[in-house]
């Protein structure tokens, strides 16, 4: 199992697409692709900064609880259907 503490995010950016078949470039892609999906799997939040710019019904964000605190601090928060963050 890969070790996630030394990665910083879960998201998957692709990198520049080379103009010829490059099995190197193609190999590191979809191991990016496989980290991303693993930490999903697993579990794994990004710590969040910065509220969701469009919050909808059902996200789940960790915020860092100094630059977002949405009402307790630091920890996990869950997007309600009344338009709330609140803390798991």
């Amino acid at each position: 199992m890969a070790d996630f503490s030394l990665q910083r995010q879960n998201r998957y950016f692709p990198k520049r697409t080379p103009n010829e078949y490059d099995q190197g470039y193609l190999q590191d892609e979809l191991g990016y692709i496989s980290s991303a999906i693993e930490q999903q799997a697993l579990g794994f939040l990004d710590t969040t900064h910065v509220a969701p710019e469009k919050p909808r019904q059902g996200m789940i964000r960790y915020a860092d609880g100094t630059n977002w605190n949405p009402s307790g601090g630091e920890g996990i928060y869950f997007f309600n259907s009344s338009g709330t963050w609140v803390k798991l």
